[in-house]
């Protein structure tokens, strides 16, 4: 008897590992995932500021849907750390999607305006981390999403970087597997290459491990050449880490013909982009979705194509299988880039001390027992009934809305070295009148760029585009000459 259930086990055994998906890893400028080359055709999956990975029905069906079409990876930008996502992700799982996820919530993210690097603001995101380490699916973790949304935002790229170190130490300590941590970023022309170089610069425990660029550049009938694709393209040859578009999908000047994948996934940029999330799944009221649901209603059943958009990006993807190469052949020779000096809008002057945590906060929060993976190993299949939603911010252009207490805010010694944050003071070269200055000047630049560029497709996304998950205003063009 007891062999015959040994043998029942083990037979289960073996089939859940012939159902998982192998998990990706990174080596130099690209992804693996079970020995060979992995390249993104992804969607961006949420549609209210509620968890999307709660109720496995509906994301048995968004599933399917996706599949239909040849998706293999979601992004997705808050979820709740408390709720059952097995359902969720086994559902996508067995659709062979992976899962991008932002390790902030609304509360926890670094803002721009006043950037902090707080014990709660990790302890935050240590529990999305501890939630989600266990799937195999989770492609990577988004330490950010366009925290740096304008001209004059650099100053908190510090804070981005002690953010990426200390998840690392944390998921070192943990034991966890080594799970990707990279960063996705608002498409800011003055601020190319310097950002994705910086955030990838200096000690490997300390930088990113891929990069991924909001950029609406190709609208309509745009080209290669006059998206500012080949610009792009141009900055992202000999990147040390995999680069891809996060966020893709411009929907003005004509109709949604997803050409850009073609670019993406040809010859010019297939040997250094690793593909793109296309946003988004969701119908909202800025019009990108490519799926509708009954009545109009989020996440109430089984998802109605918009068309002609659906079946653009379904016929787009039917061509384009890309092979790469295998991991046991690939070898590069791409060294990290060295980190950036002040210049033009970037303000920070090389390889700044970052504001990271007392080690023995990581320590103390990874061997806490409320953390351990233990408390995850016995779960029921989840309902939309399982999460409540956390609630939209009442006013996200009013900071007052967001975390910005004295005690979330402040630098405390405790927390964060002081030399490190005296150091980070008097490396940053910030002017607020040359910052006030250049944005007030960004419209007429944009403007002149476009006229003097001839292209119809690089400035065409509008500011009413809203992004539901940040303490982010709206949305913002590619700034500058592309």
């Amino acid at each position: 008897m007891f062999r015959y259930l040994f043998a029942i086990a083990f037979l289960a055994c073996l089939i859940l590992q012939a159902s998982a998906l192998p998990t990706i890893s990174v080596k130099s400028a690209k992804f693996f995932a079970g020995g060979q080359q992995y390249f993104l055709k992804g969607v961006a999956y949420q549609g209210t500021p509620s968890d999307p990975l709660v109720d496995t029905n509906q994301c048995q069906l968004d599933a399917k849907s996706m599949q239909s079409i040849g998706t293999n990876s979601i992004r997705v930008y808050h979820v709740d750390p408390n709720a059952d996502h097995d359902g969720c992700m086994s559902a996508f799982n067995d659709a062979g999607i992976y899962i991008w996820l932002d390790l902030d919530t609304f509360d926890t993210q670094i803002v721009q305006a006043t950037p902090t690097w707080t014990e709660e603001q990790f302890g935050a995101f240590a529990k999305v981390m501890d939630e989600f380490q266990q799937y195999d699916n989770l492609g990577g973790f988004w330490i950010g999403n366009e925290v740096i949304n304008n001209l004059g935002g650099s100053p908190s790229a510090p804070y981005i970087k002690a953010a990426v170190a200390d998840m690392k130490s944390y998921l070192s300590a943990k034991g966890y597997r080594s799970i990707p941590i990279g960063y996705s970023a608002t498409d800011i022309a003055e601020l190319r290459p310097m950002l994705q170089n910086y955030l990838a610069c200096g000690e490997p425990d300390e930088a990113i491990d891929f990069y991924g660029l909001n950029s609406y550049e190709w609208c309509g009938a745009a080209t290669y050449e006059n998206s500012g694709y080949a610009g792009l393209q141009a900055m992202a040859v000999g990147y040390n880490l995999p680069i891809f578009f996060s966020e893709t999908g411009c929907n003005v000047g004509g109709e949604r013909t997803f050409n850009d994948q073609k670019a993406i996934f040809g010859p010019k940029m297939i040997d250094t982009w690793s593909g793109s999330i296309v946003y988004e799944w969701v119908q909202e009221s800025n019009d990108y979705g490519v799926v509708d649901y009954p009545d109009s209603k989020i996440y109430s059943g089984a998802p109605i194509p918009i068309q002609p958009d659906f079946n653009n990006l379904a016929t787009v993807w039917k061509d384009i299988d890309p092979v790469g190469v295998s991991e046991g052949s690939y070898s590069s020779t791409f060294s990290p880039p060295a980190c950036p000096g002040a210049s033009g809008g970037w303000a920070i002057n090389g390889n700044v001390p970052l504001p990271r945590l007392d080690s023995s906060i990581i320590k103390s929060i990874a061997s806490d027992s409320n953390t351990d993976t233990e408390s995850f190993t016995s779960k029921t299949a989840p309902t939309s009934s399982s999460v409540e939603s956390t609630g939209m911010p009442t006013d996200l252009s009013n900071p007052s809305t967001v975390s910005t207490s004295e005690s979330t805010t402040s630098a405390s010694p405790s927390l964060v070295s002081p030399s490190s944050m005296s150091t980070i003071s008097s490396t940053l070269v910030t002017s607020s009148s040359s910052i006030e200055s250049t944005s007030f000047s960004i419209a007429a630049t944009t403007s002149a760029a476009a006229e003097s560029s001839g292209s119809s497709g690089t400035f065409f996304l509008p500011l009413t585009h809203f992004h539901p998950f940040q303490s982010i205003p709206s949305r913002r063009p590619s700034i500058g000459v592309a």
